[in-house]
């Protein structure tokens, strides 16, 4: 019998307490009412769930475009719960922790594993340190690439790790290559109710698939005439989702990500694309910064690097590791990014603060 969305596991805890979905409505007021900004974040998704409707509205987080509000089925909910559980072999009564902000899709699915696969699940506040007892064990956790660049060192506590939100840097990769925990990352979006695929990070083979990722099951993956992805996965979509990220495919449950297609950047006919150059470059610069291009007579487009700084001390040499035509023809800098509301860089809002676009 499929789990549905009406149910609450008789396994299921929040913070060490069972709670009946009667009690968790109580619960979720009371987070709304009284609650730490991130409780109470909480408590409106546990309303959203626990209501009569078979959907909820959730909010996609703007990196790409304007943010869009969106509806999800409750049951594709927890249908990708189910994947994510069978994936990692999450049984009852496993210990999880969440750090991740319940008003994406992210930190939603985080509390909607627990309550459909009946998991204990410690909610701890959103940071780039999450504060949590360190003398704690846990068989899974989600995280954004700042945490776990951060919680490295604490990783041992922790029996498999995902992460998202974000390309993760050859820095972390170094940080977390001898760690005891399975480490992985995701690929997915609000559309396809978080991740549908995922890639491992540590104790690799050494095979050329070490850099593919994996679908879930139940799903499948090809490209359109652009090179872009395109999932099928009818447990979580009534449609074919197709998107903007251009891949390179290995079979129809693996592949390779490359970048966004709105990103592609043709200078003087050649194609280039910023996230393999930023993930290149990760490594050799500390702070925050982009790849984009603005307009140029000769070149039609102009490959230019904008960094998070009031000023450029960039050493030239950097550069030494990219291509010929992926070295960055000039540096702008912005004393501090705008950021969307989950935390990622603003491409568009930022080349407008420094009068690079209209």
């Amino acid at each position: 019998m499929i789990p549905s969305y009406t149910n609450v596991h008789l396994r299921f805890k929040l913070n060490g307490h069972h709670y009946s979905f009667d009690d968790l409505m109580e619960v979720a007021y009371s987070f709304v009412k009284e609650g730490e900004p991130y409780q109470r974040e909480l408590g409106v998704f546990l309303l959203d769930w626990l209501d009569k409707y078979e959907y909820i509205i959730v909010k996609t987080s703007g990196s790409t475009g304007k943010p869009k509000r969106l509806k999800i089925k409750k049951q594709a909910m927890v249908n990708s719960a189910i994947m994510t559980g069978d994936f990692f072999k999450l049984e009852p009564g496993n210990k999880i922790l969440s750090c991740l902000p319940s008003n994406f899709i992210a930190g939603k699915m985080m509390i909607v594993r627990a309550l459909v696969l009946g998991l204990d699940i410690d909610m701890v506040e959103p940071s780039a340190l999450p504060l949590i007892d360190y003398k704690k064990k846990y068989d899974f956790c989600a995280f954004v690439p700042m945490q776990l660049k951060n919680f490295a060192k604490y990783l041992e506590s922790i029996k498999t790790v995902i992460v998202g939100g974000g390309r993760v840097s050859n820095t972390i990769i170094d940080l977390i290559k001898d760690k005891k925990p399975q480490v992985y990352e995701t690929y997915g979006m609000t559309e396809t109710v978080s991740h549908i695929a995922v890639k491992k990070l540590n104790h690799l083979e050494g095979t050329n698939t070490d850099n593919h990722f994996k679908t879930l099951p139940d799903i499948s993956v090809s490209t359109d005439d652009r090179g872009c992805l395109v999932i099928d996965a009818p447990k979580l979509s009534d449609d074919k989702i197709i998107t903007n990220d251009i891949v390179k495919l290995h079979s129809n449950s693996t592949f390779e990500w490359l970048g966004r297609y709105d990103n592609i950047i043709n200078s003087g006919g050649i194609k280039l694309y910023p996230e393999e150059i930023e993930f290149k470059l990760r490594s050799k610069i500390k702070q925050q910064f982009f790849i984009t291009s603005i307009p140029d007579d000769t070149l039609g487009e102009k490959l230019v690097l904008i960094l998070e700084d009031d000023e450029n001390n960039i050493d030239p040499s950097i550069f030494d590791v990219l291509d010929k035509y992926e070295k960055p023809k000039e540096i702008f800098t912005i004393p501090k990014f705008i950021e969307t509301g989950s935390g990622k860089i603003h491409r568009k809002k930022n080349l407008k603060k420094l009068g690079l676009i209209k």
